[in-house]
């Protein structure tokens, strides 16, 4: 495996090293940690609207009835849950700190819940300084706060940036998590998608001999979980978010991550 980040034109395209993949599987039965927004369904102006095709749907069913399926997401756990609709998934919103999956499987990260004061007072200050900012919306999550301003006018982006940073500066117990053209205020704690990813792969007691990891994402708030998956499993970049990426593998967009999925379960199909 690479040893450090790459950029997403140097690595080598999923679909086209398919017989690599298949090597790794060879043995071992893969386990998927999926990000929603940019990987399962598409980018759209109205984040309500995002919603996966009946195609990836169908193909994330019949993948959960052969291995285990988890859609990791920075939306809350009971919004993610409620757009996906599948009872066989595992479902880790607000970036892992809230979790739920079949057979009792559940985690709410405990010192996430000393942030919600915080949480709180800085969703009051931001609608009162941005609320008069046409576009601007602040999606108050159960662990984030979510500023998006993919609608606000050129002009007035940078002005919505520096108001999240301001309030930042006032919360000891809160972080900057990034995305596109949003900007998170998050617990100030070691928890992201890779620890979520760690946490789900010891919980389901999976033997790691046997146990292909397999992460897919399409922003940098993904990278916790590529990392995560780099030394034992596959990182997948659905496009590209324009840093480096521990990813090993490129997808170019959200009809090719469905093309992917679609091989998988035919290579699992065929191990039965």
């Amino acid at each position: 495996m690479h040893p450090s980040p790459r950029t997403a034109s140097e690595l080598p395209h999923a679909l086209k090293h398919k017989e690599a993949i298949r090597q790794k599987l060879a043995n071992r039965k893969p386990v998927l940690f999926l990000d929603y927004d940019g990987t399962l369904s598409h980018i759209v102006k109205d984040p309500d609207k995002a919603l996966l095709t009946a195609e990836m749907k169908d193909v994330l069913a019949r993948l959960a009835q052969k291995t285990t399926v988890t859609v990791i997401s920075g939306r809350d756990r009971a919004d993610v849950q409620q757009k996906v609709g599948l009872e066989q998934v595992v479902y880790a919103g607000s970036h892992g700190f809230d979790i739920e999956g079949p057979g009792g499987l559940a985690l709410q990260y405990e010192e996430g819940q000393k942030a919600q004061p915080a949480l709180d007072k800085a969703t009051q200050n931001l609608k009162s300084a941005l609320g008069h900012i046409p576009g601007v919306w602040i999606e108050r999550k159960k662990y984030a706060i979510a500023v998006h301003y993919r609608n606000v006018a050129e002009g007035q982006e940078q002005q919505v940036i520096q108001e999240v940073e301001n309030e930042l500066s006032r919360h000891q117990g809160l972080k900057k998590g990034g995305g596109k053209k949003i900007i998170e205020l998050k617990p100030s704690i070691d928890w992201h998608k890779g620890r979520a990813t760690e946490w789900l792969l010891k919980k389901l007691e999976l033997d790691p001999s046997r146990t292909l990891p397999i992460f897919m994402g399409d922003d940098l708030t993904d990278e916790d979980g590529l990392k995560a998956v780099h030394e034992g499993g596959i990182g997948i970049l659905a496009g590209e978010h324009g840093e480096k990426t521990w990813a090993h593998y490129r997808l170019d967009d959200v009809e090719q991550v469905r093309l992917f999925l679609e091989e998988l379960y035919t290579l699992l199909a065929e191990k039965e």
